[in-house]
């Protein structure tokens, strides 16, 4: 009998969104790319392992966020020639790693590429060129890039193949936001014209092919999250997060479970208790409205979640015995549903799957 909770990666799956979201982007009509996001370790899946498959699957471009990312990525990509995306861009002391690892630094302000251009020293070195749309993060603003093309110096030794944005409100597809940041964009880029372009990500793929240009960089939706922060019937579970049951028990009505004696039962309950807890990854606050999957139904958690253990209503469950597996994310309960009953997204479900889960993989 296993005692720890099981992280399964189902490569099937991944082969199955990446296909999905290739096809909604239209990249084989359009000549562009799929360049998958692997930021924040594959979004808690393996960062080696996603992108190492979907090289095989034909991408040829990822984009991670921090430095110590990108050199894990070039590490475990070894020779293949992957385009390897930095998002943080030149940050103080980075540029000599940067270069030696065949990064490409996404360019976010006056100063990086100041300190990009400086660092080139005469040699020309790639560069993609971020412009905030709307987003009000990264990048340069609008006006920042009209500047920067009368002073074509300061790219001297750049050599700008991409310009990005980022859509804020791409999961909600009616939002007048999405359109502004088009048209931002699609002006702003012009002001490049030698450069590629890319702005969709998961849901600014599904917003129609205005949004698509030269490439997309989807995120949630390979890993199986909705593009609208919502089950997509298109998209597949990649991971199942499962734990065993430790223990079943009666408990008597008005007597209560857990920390803070958050729920008290009304009549006499059944309660399995599972070896996973928010030490994990699962949120502590997925009382009172969050799940498992067992046998063939949604079983309500019971109480607080703790840091190892969770208590799941099982009564008039037969089959619920120690050393039975119970679903917190899959198939059978979708991860942006787990995620919307703990209050917060799948994004961050997925990235705080805990180590100690211990992992496999099918499919592939």
């Amino acid at each position: 009998m296993t005692e720890a909770s099981l992280l399964t990666l189902d490569l099937d799956a991944l082969a199955s969104n990446h296909a999905v979201l290739k096809a909604a982007s239209k990249t084989g009509e359009a000549g562009g790319e799929i360049a998958p996001a692997v930021k924040a370790d594959g979004y808690g899946l393996g960062a080696a392992l996603v992108a190492g498959f979907l090289w095989d699957d034909g991408a040829r471009a990822f984009y991670v966020a921090r430095l110590s990312e990108g050199l894990a990525l070039r590490r475990a990509l070894g020779d293949r020639k992957a385009t390897i995306y930095l998002l943080d861009g030149v940050t103080p002391g980075s540029a000599p790693a940067i270069e030696a690892a065949r990064l490409t630094p996404v360019l976010n302000s006056l100063p990086q590429i100041e300190a990009w251009n400086s660092h080139a020293r005469g040699r020309v070195l790639d560069a993609a060129l971020h412009i905030d749309t709307g987003m009000n993060r990264l990048g340069l603003r609008p006006e920042e890039a009209v500047v920067l093309t009368g002073a074509m110096d300061r790219l001297k030794f750049l050599n700008i193949g991409l310009v990005i944005s980022h859509l804020a409100c791409a999961g909600e597809p009616g939002h007048p936001l999405n359109a502004r940041q088009l048209a931002r964009f699609t002006e702003a880029a012009a002001l490049f014209p030698n450069a590629r372009r890319s702005l969709a990500n998961s849901g600014g793929i599904f917003l129609g092919g205005d949004y698509h240009f030269d490439q997309c960089r989807p995120g949630i939706s390979l890993y199986g999250g909705g593009p609208r922060d919502v089950p997509d019937a298109r998209i597949k579970a990649v991971a199942t997060l499962e734990a065993p049951i430790l223990q079943a028990r009666v408990v008597p009505r008005g007597e209560s479970i857990g920390y803070g004696a958050a729920f008290t039962a009304e009549d006499t309950t059944r309660v399995a208790i599972l070896a996973a807890g928010y030490a994990d990854g699962v949120p502590r606050a997925a009382h009172p409205r969050g799940a498992v999957w067992f046998d063939g139904a949604r079983r309500p958690i019971l109480g607080r979640v703790s840091m190892d253990l969770i208590a799941v209503d099982i009564t008039d469950c037969d089959a619920a015995r120690p050393g039975a597996m119970m679903q917190i994310i899959g198939p059978d309960l979708p991860v942006d549903d787990a995620a919307a009953a703990a209050g917060t997204t799948a994004y961050e479900l997925l990235t705080r799957i805990a180590p100690r889960a211990r992992r496999t993989v099918t499919g592939g």
